[in-house]
């Protein structure tokens, strides 16, 4: 695509990143066919080709208007059109780079403004969450029935087992899966424990930056991956072998924070030991003996597996939990559709909620459709999502492994 963007952007790294991913795109059109907002709404601008050109009018110089700042809100993020694209375009990268421009020449007013700030200054902080979700459960019949649902009941986790192993493993908390669904990471120190890895959780790391980068708060992402890499680096130069996340929303981030801390001198490359040794739960099982994690012969319980955006989109690990599961023991339904987001997608399904429904009503009548006996996922926000509506359980993949646990 040729560009002519404004010399004052490309006096910038982030300018010239977006000139060579703008001019990869060849404006094939391919991307329209996977991406979800496309599909829902039949805009061109609210598909990826669209908001190519719209970034890229925006980086020209054109004055950004509301409708510009409404297309670009309504993208997912889920990175469908990068696994359909024969061009390799980086939309993604691309994406991130448009939003955080508009941030800074078009600053959000109103309760757009309010919105934004209360979730930056919420989501990210474990404790200040947990303290909403605690005032959240304690009123939860004065809400609103669609609030309502959206509030998991308090989950019991069982013991952490002690670390009494050679191998060890760090891992990470995160900011609101503690507190929406801890049971998630005590299955998985129960589960490796078996394994004969130890799991070692690290209070020093929260949030890895996620919901700011959702939220076009690139520098506040930059600070949380600095205190983090500050916490884990540590420890897997002396005593731990991996870092192991549990939600494929922040592995992605992790693993993406060579990316994010490029210009930093000082972090750039303590960022790629971070993300070399950074691994996806089902990356760390594919390389252990499971035999002893298999079912009982006589259980054969069905099984719909939604695969994340995040987890097959953007760590290109389609299928390997799905591997996992069946050799294991699990039956798995046939899900159509299934390179679709189901409308979680980080802060849009309280930025978003229409579209977000829509596209969890879709998700969840052809994850439902094979009549299994529970959902399984492997990230938070997918799993908190869709419980709000399921007919059945919705859990994360590991619960099912943890023998401790009866997920159904």
């Amino acid at each position: 695509m040729q560009t002519r963007l404004s010399p004052q952007t490309l006096e910038s790294a982030n300018g010239r990143e977006a000139e060579q991913i703008l001019r990869s795109c060849v404006h094939c059109g391919f991307c329209t066919a996977t991406c979800p907002t496309y599909q829902l709404l039949g805009d061109e601008l609210d598909g990826p080709r669209g908001r190519i050109y719209q970034i890229k009018q925006l980086l020209e110089g054109t004055t950004p208007t509301d409708s510009l700042q409404q297309h670009l809100d309504r993208c997912l993020s889920c990175r469908s059109c990068e696994t359909t694209c024969p061009s390799g375009v980086n939309y993604s990268r691309l994406l991130e780079i448009g939003r955080e421009h508009l941030e800074q020449i078009k600053p959000r007013t109103g309760m757009d403004s309010l919105r934004h700030k209360l979730l930056i200054k919420t989501l990210p902080y474990p404790k200040r969450f947990g303290a909403l979700l605690k005032l959240a459960r304690a009123i939860k019949r004065l809400l609103p029935k669609r609030l309502r649902y959206t509030i998991p009941a308090k989950q019991k986790t069982g013991h952490w087992p002690e670390a009494r192993h050679q191998r060890r493993m760090l891992v990470l908390d995160g900011c609101v899966q503690p507190s929406l669904a801890p049971a998630i990471n005590f299955s998985t120190a129960r589960v490796l424990d078996r394994l004969g890895i130890s799991l070692i959780r690290v209070p020093e790391a929260k949030c890895c930056g996620a919901v700011n980068l959702h939220l076009g708060a690139n520098d506040a992402a930059k600070r949380f991956a600095r205190r983090n890499i500050d916490a884990w680096l540590p420890l897997l130069k002396t005593e731990a072998e991996a870092l192991v996340i549990t939600a494929s929303g922040c592995g992605q981030t992790v693993k993406e924070y060579p990316q994010l801390l490029s210009e930093d001198a000082e972090y750039a490359e303590k960022a790629a030991i971070i993300t070399a040794a950074t691994k996806d739960i089902a990356e760390v099982l594919l390389n252990e003996d499971l035999s002893q994690l298999s079912l009982d012969s006589a259980q054969h319980p069905a099984i719909a597996f939604h695969s994340p955006c995040t987890l097959q989109h953007g760590m290109g690990m389609q299928g390997v939990v799905e591997r996992l599961l069946l050799d294991l023991g699990y039956t798995l339904t046939t899900v159509d559709d299934a390179h679709l987001c189901c409308g979680s997608a980080g802060t849009y399904s309280l930025l978003q909620p229409d579209l977000s429904n829509r596209l969890r009503r879709n998700k969840l009548r052809n994850l439902q459709a094979g009549d299994p006996t529970l959902i399984a996922t492997a990230n938070i926000g997918c799993l908190n999502h869709l419980q709000a509506e399921s007919r059945v359980p919705v859990k994360h993949w590991i619960e099912l492994l943890d023998h401790s646990r009866t997920p159904f």
